[in-house]
């Protein structure tokens, strides 16, 4: 018969669950990041080139989707010692 400590809480998901989190919230974070700027300093100028750039229409997105699917493999993964 195996003996539990009944003091230890039993959670979910590992440290090593919750580090790859931190890690997948980060590349969410940088993704965003790099959708930021590309404003004018003129109002009645609008700056095509650097609102549509390849920056912020195709890496920053597809940073953002990396960074869920990490999420998504974060949460699933299992603790070694199980």
């Amino acid at each position: 018969m195996v003996k539990k400590d009944d003091n230890k809480p039993n959670f979910a998901l590992s440290k090593e669950n919750y580090v790859l989190m931190a890690i997948g919230f980060g590349i969410i974070i940088l993704g965003f990041i790099l959708m930021v700027g590309g404003r004018s300093s003129d109002l009645n100028v609008f700056n095509a080139d650097e609102v549509y750039g390849w920056r912020r229409i195709t890496l920053a997105p597809v940073i953002v989707l990396i960074g869920f699917l990490f999420e998504i493999y974060a949460i699933m993964k299992k603790p070694k010692g199980e």
